[in-house]
């Protein structure tokens, strides 16, 4: 299903601005609904914006990388793109918002240590099996008239690998909530009944999902047709920021709200989702998805170096701080000029 209108610039903005709208108010509800549910199953925080909100606000990204891979003949870097620069954009700019909001207190540092290691093994497994996986033998020439050369893939069996390990985190999140800590609720609170918390999740989700589509499709006609950016820099930028935005509402939100834990582990969570399913599912289906040296080598190791940033420092003093948010935001901005000056 398309939902952009490229023969009318005017109708392309309204729909994109529309679809900005539509996440804003879905996002809120979902962390909500999330925090409700939390409550009700004496869930921690953490686990819940580790699982199912991330879930949730990473369904953009597996809709437009899925759908990049299925169709890659027009757009084969939208799927490596996309999934590599919502890890950098929720990361830098995203959990870097969140800190200069409300810096972090308390963080849980089991909880965070071994979310941390999952991620860092799984784009281990991912560079070194594109590393050694022969790239497609012809170089690509997109429709914006760059030759793409590719340098490895990520192939189906791999891909099978990271949907596994989706499973085995989901579980692992599970299984190990007790070393969350308990979850600290109000009992006196007032607190969403659990069917009418999992109906307003199930609709926020279609949402955002609806939102980020109306916001991508049209945000990247008014990329390639009217500012001519190339289509590599509006997957790392434009598109990764689209479908982030979910993630960014969800932080935000959060923050303002003093649920930080739920918008740490929704950031946490959905970069590993972008790597485990954005990647794992495209790969899966389409038999391979392939690599420039661009993402290979530059943007997967700015994507762990980002996570290190956030995370280290937070284990280490247990806390966040807004210097650690500046710094990452600005990281983010000099990353997006590079991108476009090197285009």
């Amino acid at each position: 299903m398309s939902f952009s209108v490229p023969d009318s610039l005017f109708w392309t903005i309204v729909l994109f601005l529309a679809g900005l709208g539509l996440i804003c108010i879905a996002g809120d509800k979902f962390v909500d609904a999330a925090v409700a549910i939390a409550k009700r199953l004496k869930i921690p925080q953490i686990v819940v914006g580790a699982t199912i909100v991330s879930l949730g606000t990473t369904l953009p990204e597996i809709l437009v990388s899925t759908t990049a891979a299925v169709g890659s003949a027009q757009s084969p870097d939208i799927s490596v793109g996309n999934a590599l620069g919502s890890i950098i954009c929720n990361t830098a700019l995203i959990a870097g918002i969140g800190q200069l909001i409300r810096p972090a207190k308390d963080v849980k540092s089991k909880s965070v240590s071994w979310r941390m290691l999952f991620f860092v093994a799984t784009a281990l497994v991912l560079f070194l099996s594109v590393l050694f996986t022969p790239a497609p033998a012809n170089d690509f020439r997109a429709p914006d008239g760059t030759v793409k050369h590719f340098v490895g893939t990520v192939g189906r069996i791999v891909g099978i690998v990271l949907v596994l390990g989706f499973c085995v985190y989901a579980f692992l999140s599970i299984k190990l909530k007790d070393s969350d800590g308990e979850a600290e609720y109000d009992e006196t609170e007032k607190i969403m009944p659990l069917w009418g918390a999992l109906l307003m999740l199930v609709i926020s989700a279609a949402g955002l999902f609806v939102g980020a589509n109306l916001l991508v499709e049209n945000g990247q006609v008014l990329a390639l047709d009217y500012l001519k950016v190339p289509e590599r820099v509006v997957a790392v930028t434009m598109i990764a920021l689209g479908t982030s935005l979910p993630e960014l509402v969800t932080t935000v939100t959060s923050s303002i709200k003093g649920q930080g834990d739920v918008g740490l582990g929704n950031i946490i969570g959905a970069n590993l989702f972008n790597m485990l399913l954005v990647i794992g599912l495209p790969a899966t289906i389409t038999g391979n998805i392939a690599f420039t040296a661009q993402s290979l080598y530059i943007d997967l190791p700015l994507a762990v170096l980002v996570m290190v940033g956030l995370i280290v420092p937070m284990l280490i003093r247990k806390k966040g701080s807004r210097v650690q948010g500046a710094i990452l935001v600005l990281g983010y901005i000099g990353y997006c000029v590079w991108s476009f000056i090197g285009k």
